[in-house]
């Protein structure tokens, strides 16, 4: 059976095989990514980010786990593909506002 997760982050996560300006139009106008110790603000700066990582690497992210954290969902997802050290399960912790995601930090 599918994991059940919220609109937003269901779309962020089928966004996450695209290019950058589907990722990012999952975001509020000023939201924040934090992944790999870097912060990124607004659309723009999202979408920069997914089309770099993209260009990296070559993975695909399945959720495996929800549960709520004070006002994040946090995703454990496992990934695979040709990054170093594949595979690997990351936590997504989410903060969502008004049907977008308003903050996202992806943590080991």
């Amino acid at each position: 059976m599918p994991l059940a997760l919220p609109d937003p982050i269901s779309a962020y996560f089928a966004a996450d095989v695209a290019e950058g300006s589907s990722v990012a139009a999952c975001f509020t106008i000023d939201a924040v990514v934090i992944d790999e110790n870097e912060t990124h603000h607004g659309r723009e700066a999202i979408s920069r980010w997914k089309a770099e990582a993209s260009a990296r690497y070559r993975y695909l992210a399945e959720p495996i786990a929800i549960t709520a954290d004070g006002g994040e969902q946090v995703v454990t997802a496992h990934l695979t593909g040709d990054f170093p050290g594949s595979p690997v399960d990351l936590r997504y912790a989410f903060t969502l506002a008004g049907g977008e995601i308003a903050r996202l930090e992806i943590r080991a």
